[in-house]
């Protein structure tokens, strides 16, 4: 049997002996040690099989068959994936092309699947360090500052917690040398359009913040901020100055309207032609601006390099690009390439740069010149630049630009050696190729390059000037900003993103100056759109949404920009403030909350601005003789919108009140009711705050005694005028007399405590027990100041007692008078502790037991 079995093991073993692999070894085990290896390696992977088993379970309960799936996978052959489906005969090329574009398709797909992804990750990612920086900057404003390490903002932020609100805290970071001028400089350009508003006269803001920029360093910020005002000046049109009158109601006569001028257009329909025409103005006075730098480039270059130029005594525009040209283009005695000549003279290029610098006139007058030497190259090219010359728009009629698109088709487009100058005239007069947007040799600067795509901007193709928009908000800030900051803004405000430039500028701590200044030109010209309260974001003042254009919190910007000197000057501050107003017209309920946010703003202004003369200078105040002067605020209420009296003291003066009292700033909060005219309050108030501080100190700078000073003033004020009768007032006289009695026994002179606190009449010392039970029950009806401080006027008066009682009983003077006054002292004593035994509960035992004991002294 052993031999039979023998001889079958050897007869299966060679059933595969062709497929043996002499590399591999061969094993030989028994079946016990194969069941021993076996559990071994289950027993490392615990759990395995009945996962396995488990997951199968529950997707076998879901119809879904795992082990035929994984048998599938198991024999998926991938080396097919991008084959055809059907075999390509090797003559089969209609096949092979067909298959290598499916292939392309494919690849451009996947490519561009690859690359969205990675945008959307970057952009991801740098949107949410811009929130998160963001986020940082509104927190550190809030506290006080930019802090400088983690410890310190968590030191100040606890801090800030348990302040008494938001008011009080600290109001800004530290102001350097450097921004103190700057803002200084800015701030006489809000001063004087305030002034203007007031006297119902335009304003040259925009050339006013030119000059401010202009007094400034000449570093490249200033100077692109310069430039990006002189944009918003052609834009508006704004002129210089205003034309010179012989009286000041011919000067409101004859001025024209900048204030608002443009708002009806801008805040409505953007598809209205009033709306296309002023996309349209934007695109010019930018254009114009552009124009304007570069010809001051070319004046400031021949001046430069005077031997180069060889201008020679013709001082003309045509002269000055002629010498402009020989300085750029011509070297070693002969011109670039591509500069085509024509008459010895770059003709093109003179035109171009003529048309570039905004003297379309001198070029013409040049074409007409040479008209003769240009036909025999370019037979009509006068008689179109003519017609594009006179268009008020630069725009040819349809037969006119198809003529110019046959001639650019044959002659330029696939030129190698065309003058560069000569296709960019062709494509500006004929708005040939608008998608490409460059000129090489034409368009190499980012000015040069701006310039040419606002020529180009056409508002009945192309989208105009929102379609250049779209485009240069793909290519984004780091493709215009360098070293340079301002340029991005510049940018965003030629093509009348007016709102984002703003925010590009606020968005960089060395241009922070320049964004706010910038939005109030803007809003005065009626040029910027702000959001409602419920789309107004904490972290930026910008508001982006895909279904309404940008919108730009103007009250939020000056209230973080004001902040930082509002302690030190408010004045200045409320200048900015009265500039939130001029949004106030917007629709739909959006001028209305800036104008309320307006208000808001004033009335933190009062509540952070130091007390003292410049305060009252604020607000207003009362002469000695009691007749009122008014405050800058009550002054400027027409920029505030604030037609009446009524309203200027129900919007301002009583909230502000309101929001003193809420920050423990008593006095000012009294003063305020006061001049509101709320003298039922004020007693009110002043009676509350005299209980607050009749136990504090009340020295000359305490705050004690600046309510007393303020109470004396106003008290002696009303009982002169009969004004605010009644129980507050009543209660407010005692506390005073209560304050003298302190003040007397502070200055040892317990006699004059004791006579003031007997004609303040709150402790009954006549000995009559049934009327001290009536006065004490009577306790409840009287003013809750005089109620709380029982447990300090009673003390005291007893102490005046004990005191003048101890004076009495030492003095020399004869023993029947001295025995007849200690007597009373003791009768006046034992009324006290009636009384006050009879409200003990309304005071602590500690303060009993102590007037029981000097009565105890006193009787004895």
């Amino acid at each position: 049997m052993a031999s039979d079995l023998s001889s079958l093991v050897n007869s299966s073993r060679a059933l595969n002996s062709h497929l043996s692999r002499p590399d591999l070894p061969s094993v030989n085990l028994t079946l016990d040690q194969i069941e021993a290896q076996s559990r071994r390696l289950v027993s490392r992977r615990p759990g395995a099989s009945n996962d396995t088993d488990r997951a199968n379970y529950l997707l076998a309960q879901a119809h879904v068959d795992a082990p035929a799936l994984a048998n599938s996978i198991a024999h998926l052959n991938t080396s097919t994936t991008f084959s055809p489906l059907q075999p390509l005969q090797d003559t089969d090329v209609a096949g092979y092309l067909r298959h290598a574009h499916e292939q392309n398709l494919i690849s451009t797909i996947e490519e561009g699947r690859k690359e969205t992804q990675e945008d959307f990750y970057r952009l991801l990612e740098e949107r949410s360090r811009k929130d998160w920086e963001a986020k940082k900057r509104r927190v550190f404003e809030e506290l006080g500052g930019r802090a400088t390490s983690d410890s310190k903002a968590i030191a100040e932020m606890k801090k800030s917690f348990h302040s008494k609100g938001a008011l009080s805290a600290s109001t800004g970071p530290s102001l350097t040398l450097q921004m103190q001028s700057k803002m200084m400089a800015y701030d006489r350009a809000v001063g004087e359009l305030n002034a203007a508003r007031l006297r119902g006269t335009s304003c040259p803001i925009v050339h006013l913040l030119m000059q401010a920029a202009a007094s400034l360093n000449a570093e490249a910020a200033s100077v692109q901020m310069m430039q990006n005002f002189h944009v918003l000046s052609k834009i508006t049109a704004e002129p210089p100055a205003l034309p010179p009158v012989e009286h000041a109601g011919a000067h409101i006569l004859n001025t024209p309207l900048f204030e608002r001028k443009y708002a009806r257009v801008y805040l409505g329909d953007s598809e209205s032609r009033e709306a296309a025409a002023l996309r349209n103005q934007i695109a010019k006075g930018s254009r114009e601006a552009l124009e304007d730098q570069y010809w001051d480039i070319i004046e400031r270059s021949i001046q430069a390099r005077p031997m180069e130029a060889r201008l020679g005594g013709d001082p003309s525009v045509t002269n000055k690009i002629r010498a402009f040209l020989l300085m750029r283009y011509y070297k070693n005695g002969e011109w670039e390439d591509r500069i085509e000549l024509v008459a010895g003279q770059p003709l093109w290029a003179k035109l171009f740069y003529l048309v570039r610098t905004g003297h379309p006139q001198d070029a013409l007058d040049e074409a007409m010149r040479y008209q003769q030497a240009i036909e025999n190259r370019e037979a009509s090219f006068v008689n179109h630049f003519r017609s594009w010359i006179d268009s008020p728009d630069r725009r040819l009629p349809k037969p006119h630009r198809d003529h110019l698109q046959s001639v650019y088709n044959a002659h330029m487009l696939h030129s190698a050696s065309a003058d560069p100058f000569k296709l960019a005239l062709y494509k500006l007069m004929g708005k040939l190729e608008p998608s490409r947007r460059t000129v090489p040799q034409v368009t190499n600067t980012t000015e040069d390059w701006l310039w040419y795509q606002l020529a180009m901007v056409d508002e009945e193709e192309e989208g105009g000037l929102r379609g250049l928009t779209e485009v240069l908000l793909t290519y984004g800030e780091r493709h215009f900003d360098g070293q340079k900051k301002g340029v991005w803004a510049g940018v965003l405000l030629m093509c009348g993103q007016f709102e984002r430039a703003v925010a590009a500028l606020w968005d960089h701590q060395e241009t922070e100056i320049e964004a706010v200044h910038l939005a109030i030109a803007l809003a005065y010209h009626g040029l910027l759109r702000v959001p409602s309260r419920a789309e107004t974001s904490d972290l930026s003042p910008l508001t982006l949404s895909p279904v309404t254009p940008p919108a730009l919190s103007l009250s939020t910007l000056i209230w973080r920009y004001v902040r930082q000197f509002v302690k030190m000057d408010a004045k200045e501050a409320l200048q900015y403030v009265y500039c939130v107003c001029l949004s106030a017209d917007q629709g739909s309920g959006v001028g209305k909350e800036n104008l309320e946010s307006a208000w808001e703003l004033t009335r933190r202004i009062i509540v952070l601005a130091h007390s003292g003369p410049a305060w009252e200078e604020l607000v207003g105040g009362f002469r000695p003789d009691g007749t009122r002067f008014r405050g800058v605020i009550e002054q400027g209420a027409p920029l505030l919108q604030l037609q009446s009296s009524a309203q200027y003291n129900e919007q301002i003066l009583i909230h502000a009140a309101r929001d003193s009292e809420e920050n423990d700033r008593i006095p000012e909060a009294i003063k305020l009711y006061n001049l509101a005219g709320d003298y039922s309050t004020v007693i009110s108030c002043l009676a509350q705050a005299l209980g607050n501080s009749l136990s504090q100190p009340a020295g000359e700078n305490d705050k004690g005694g600046i309510v007393e000073r303020t109470a004396v003033d106003i008290l002696r004020h009303y009982e002169r005028t009969n004004r605010a009768v009644g129980k507050d007032r009543d209660a407010a006289v005692r506390l005073l007399r209560v304050r003298e009695a302190i003040n007397a026994k502070n200055a040892g002179r317990p006699d004059v405590t004791l006579e003031i606190m007997e004609s303040t009449d709150l402790i009954p010392l006549d000995g009559d027990v049934a009327k001290i039970t009536r006065r004490a029950e009577e306790f409840k009806d009287l003013h809750d100041a005089l109620q709380r401080n029982l447990q300090v006027y009673l003390p005291l008066t007893m102490d005046a007692l004990a005191a003048v009682h101890q004076s009495i009983k030492n003095s020399a003077a004869a023993e029947a008078t001295r025995q007849m006054t200690l007597g009373s002292l003791r009768k006046k004593s034992r009324s006290l502790m009636v009384f006050a035994g009879i409200l003990k509960y309304r005071m602590s035992p500690d303060v009993y037991s102590y007037l029981a004991r000097l009565d105890v002294e006193i009787a004895l």
